[in-house]
């Protein structure tokens, strides 16, 4: 797998069948190793390691229903009171962040209403606070540590 611009991690990885997978930390178990699932990893490893996210307030894979279909955030992290705060998507490093990323998650954020979305391809991350008052959102040039949220 290429390198990031994400800490590097003691990750696990076990290779069943000739597929490689690697332990997710927030699933608790195996999963398969693609591009995009190396992004995850090295993000939220960046996020409880050096963010100071409590890892039982963020979930991978997260269900939601959108105009009547079942879609899937790549991770949300949540305040103590379980509000959802943080929209985070991933993309493969050879996958360009454009115009139409963001509006995948923001379409999730229609639903969700967190404060914050993340898109990251593990190369380039692009961070922005939502203003629900002004119906505007600012980007911000650091992932805020979770005590900030």
């Amino acid at each position: 797998m290429p390198e990031l611009n994400l800490p590097p991690f003691d990750h696990k990885t076990t290779i069943k069948d000739g597929k490689t997978f690697i332990l997710d930390t927030i699933r608790r178990r195996y999963v398969a190793l693609t591009p995009e699932e190396w992004v995850r990893q090295h993000f939220v490893h960046f996020l409880i390691e050096h963010r100071g996210y409590p890892r039982s307030l963020m979930a991978n894979e997260v269900q939601l229903r959108l105009n009547g279909m079942s879609r899937r955030c790549d991770t949300v992290v949540y305040d103590r009171a379980l509000r959802p705060r943080i929209i985070i998507e991933y993309k493969a490093p050879t996958v360009d962040i454009t115009q139409d990323v963001f509006d995948q998650i923001c379409r999730y954020n229609m639903v969700l209403q967190a404060d914050y979305l993340i898109v990251s391809n593990g190369l380039a991350h692009y961070c922005c606070r939502m203003d629900y008052a002004t119906q505007t959102y600012a980007f911000v040039t650091e992932i805020p540590h979770y005590s900030r949220l």
